[in-house]
């Protein structure tokens, strides 16, 4: 029947997704290492699925650059070099620079800071930075990688487009697929991760563009020279 069949084609969708957001919380929390391979068959019997979600999470990853294919073993974990991370950089740096751009010149696109509705939603961005930055002052990557996920992700919401906020997303993610290869080696993390989210929320609603660009880039820079060094030791 059409609404039976509708109902599994959800399900199959929804286990896909669930799938690929279970795989990349373990390549994030670096339960899944670098170079690691996999097939389709170990995924299916380690969730208990069938092959075809499984498949497409798969693939899904992969068109998102966090897994390779492998034609001898299936799938496995992509090899971030610290080139990547440079360009990875530069790239979220140029989404960011634009969206910070249209904010000061009033662009359209992005919400009104005088909306009450974009004050709160500024609110619930700052609550996740606040979260975001006592997890990095403890040094817990695990938590702050999930906090600055949604940090960025509703951060760049307010702008209104929904093909860029998607686009930082990804970005986001792969840097700290590339990130984390190199920190999960270290022993405390305290005092190592950056934590201005709430400076950045801050320069934002007061419209205040150029601290919030200065502040991305002691970002970048911090984010660069630690695992630059962390890739010669």
């Amino acid at each position: 029947m059409p609404g039976s069949s509708g109902n599994g084609a959800v399900t199959r969708s929804t286990l896909r997704q669930q799938i690929a957001d279970a795989l990349r919380d373990e390549v994030l929390a670096g339960r899944l290492q670098p170079g690691q391979a996999f097939t389709v068959k170990e995924i299916a019997d380690q969730y208990g699925v069938s092959a075809t979600p499984v498949r497409e999470a798969l693939v899904d990853l992969t068109a998102q650059g966090l897994l390779e294919a492998d034609q001898h073993r299936g799938f496995k974990v992509r090899e971030y070099s610290v080139a990547d991370f440079r360009g990875l950089v530069e790239a979220r740096t140029l989404v960011t620079d634009g969206m910070f751009h249209a904010l000061g010149k009033g662009h359209q696109g992005f919400r009104d800071p005088d909306d009450p509705r974009t004050a709160a939603a500024l609110a619930g961005v700052r609550r996740r930075g606040e979260e975001a930055q006592r997890a990095a002052t403890a040094g817990d990557l695990t938590v702050l990688i999930g906090y600055d996920l949604r940090f960025w992700r509703e951060l760049s919401s307010l702008y209104g487009n929904v093909y860029l906020s998607d686009f930082l997303h990804r970005l986001r993610v792969q840097s700290w697929v590339c990130a984390v290869q190199r920190l999960r080696r270290l022993p405390d993390l305290r005092g190592r991760l950056w934590a201005e989210h709430t400076e950045l929320v801050d320069a934002l609603a007061r419209r205040d563009t150029d601290t919030a660009r200065a502040i991305v880039a002691a970002y970048n820079a911090h984010a660069l020279a630690l695992i630059e060094k962390l890739a010669v030791e």
